[in-house]
């Protein structure tokens, strides 16, 4: 646990393909809303332009989560993970269990 490479390159892998079933299962909600009034509501039409900001949003949250996760399998595989990117101290194996994707100790974060 911790700052075990491998139990981390582990946990990263779960992360990252639930991210991308989830990112796959939202794409509907992302498409353009039809503009057409006849055949939806103006009320409809904007609670579908509500919800395919919301899911532009979670989307772009996703990918910068997916980055991070991609920096951590890259600090693994260069034999840095488990030390700070800022000052090069051990991160705390606590703060590795919590975010196994932390670049950063608790006092540079």
């Amino acid at each position: 646990m911790g700052n075990d490479p491998e139990y981390a390159r582990a946990r990263l892998q779960a992360l990252k393909d639930e991210i991308l079933s989830l990112s796959l299962g939202s794409g509907d909600d992302r498409k353009p809303v039809e503009l057409d009034q006849q055949s939806v509501g103006r009320l409809s039409r904007q609670d579908s332009l509500q919800v395919q900001a919301m899911a532009k949003a979670a989307e772009a949250r996703r990918a910068m989560e997916l980055r991070r996760i991609e920096a951590a399998l890259g600090r693994i595989d260069d034999g840095e993970y488990g030390w700070c990117v800022e000052c090069g101290d051990a991160i705390a194996a606590k703060r590795l269990d919590t975010d196994p994707a932390a670049p950063r100790c608790s006092t540079c974060a």
